[in-house]
């Protein structure tokens, strides 16, 4: 007669035997490639790009990487940049998948698809966007007269409701209120190792900025 030892063992083997396996994590995926057609036409029907953007739609790419995501789980998703930031940012993304630095969306129907089917907690990462840049939570008011690092596809926000934009303190988005003490961390917010991360390519850091305004969702190839 088998032992409990040996009586477990022989359990573990057999759930082992019937059990699928699990399918194996995709490999890891960075690729650049330029907007197709149906990419840019969702661009201007999502309202995301019109006319006065001061970059051509030649001059934007799509980057595809592999992140991790809040579940856990690798995934991939894209990302519409500058064809100046593909180099810096693909390697950027990979020292936060590397770290396993957890992204809530990354995708670009997140971004850019019909709004019904945009995530609801609205804390996606993304780049491109042709609007001009948000005055601080400080002065109130949606824009500023000046374009945005973001319409030239030369920024990039990073999990928005974890890392607000406050001043003052205000902020934009009521859900990160919890957000705001920097001083506790939690999953999601920026680390010290993502903010190395994009200045070793030369980025600037929006949670960096002198005074009450900081955007700690931002990073950019100017620090603006």
């Amino acid at each position: 007669m088998l032992g409990l030892g040996g009586a477990l063992a022989a359990l573990l083997a057999f759930v082992a035997s019937v059990s699928p396996p699990r399918p194996p994590a995709p490999a890891p995926a960075f690729s650049t490639a330029a907007l197709s057609r149906a990419e840019r036409a969702q661009l201007r029907a999502s309202g995301v790009y019109q006319r006065g953007c001061p970059v051509p739609l030649s001059d934007l790419r799509l980057l595809t990487v592999s992140y991790w995501g809040f579940d856990g789980r690798p995934h991939r998703g894209e990302v519409v940049i500058n064809k100046q930031a593909a180099r810096p940012l693909t390697h950027v993304f990979r020292d936060l998948r590397r770290m396993r630095f957890p992204i809530r969306h990354l995708r670009f129907a997140d971004v850019y698809g019909p709004a019904a089917g945009q995530p609801r907690d609205g804390d996606v990462t993304g780049s491109f966007q042709c609007r001009q840049a948000v005055p601080s939570p400080c002065t109130g008011g949606r824009r500023t007269g000046t374009w945005s690092m973001h319409a030239y596809g030369l920024a990039v926000d990073i999990n928005p409701r974890e890392n607000p934009y406050v001043g003052c303190g205000q902020s934009y988005n009521r859900t990160s209120q919890r957000y705001r003490d920097r001083s506790q961390p939690r999953r999601g917010m920026i680390t010290p190792a993502v903010i190395k991360a994009f200045t070793s390519v030369g980025w600037g850091y929006g949670g960096a900025w002198a005074g009450n305004t900081k955007d700690y969702m931002h990073f950019s190839a100017t620090g603006h």
